[in-house]
């Protein structure tokens, strides 16, 4: 049986800080794990989106492909989906999703999942090439990042809420992917104007994290010498 109260993440943000981007786990194993989820590729192999049981990633050039059972992700959230309707209102912003989310529910303490799927007057996304060794740091690696900018477009947003506490396991906030239906543009969310559609709300009472103790870069790095939250707040809003 599914359990959906349950959060899977492989790696955490502090992995992905000082450039530790090797693939620790085939998509295969993810979609395990549920049907819906976001990540990146081997390599930070641009930006990843999982949607319906699909992983689609979308490359440093925007280009939007299924990838295939070996694809490994550095970092990588999934669940099994079982979203509840949540009332918002119409031509809803980014800069208004706290307040719409927040103020009428108390969930600023907990993990949970959005869904949203409609209509966006606009929306800006990101993506990023993969990455050949000697890996550089995320802030470099952000440095070299695609922007790509939709108008009129209809798509989905899937998206993660940590709060304070999961600050160095995680982005702390929003973390959000998207992708458009017609598959032509998607990438990490930085912003989306006017949204109209479907919203929906999933909250998690288990959360599980996975770590590539197999890896040897990732044993023996000290974690000490990062800037962990500060280099995540930099590089993922």
């Amino acid at each position: 049986m599914k359990n959906t109260n349950q959060l899977f993440q492989n790696g955490t943000g502090a992995i992905v800080v000082p450039g530790l981007f090797d693939g620790t786990l085939s998509i295969k194993e993810l979609l395990s794990h549920g049907d819906t989820g976001i990540g990146s590729g081997d390599g930070l192999d641009g930006e990843l989106i999982i949607v319906d049981g699909k992983p689609y990633k979308i490359a440093g050039d925007g280009n939007v492909t299924i990838v295939s059972d070996d694809f490994t992700v550095p970092f990588g959230n999934a669940h099994f989906a079982d979203f509840k309707d949540f009332e918002v209102k119409d031509n809803l912003s980014i800069d208004e999703l706290n307040d719409a989310i927040f103020n009428k529910e108390k969930l600023q303490n907990t993990q949970f999942a959005i869904k949203l799927h409609g209509t966006f007057q606009s929306v800006k996304v990101r993506s990023v090439y993969k990455q050949s060794k000697p890996y550089p740091n995320l802030i470099k690696t952000a440095e070299s990042e695609h922007i790509f900018n939709g108008e009129k477009v209809t798509g989905t947003i899937i998206g993660y809420y940590n709060p304070s506490p999961f600050s160095q396991i995680a982005v702390y906030g929003f973390h959000m992917h998207f992708i458009a239906d017609d598959l032509s543009i998607g990438g990490h969310l930085s912003d989306f104007r006017n949204f109209n559609g479907e919203f929906g709300i999933q909250k998690f009472n288990q959360f599980i994290l996975q770590l590539p103790t197999d890896n040897k870069e990732f044993l023996e790095h000290d974690f000490s010498k990062d800037d962990i939250e500060g280099a995540i707040n930099q590089t993922e809003r």
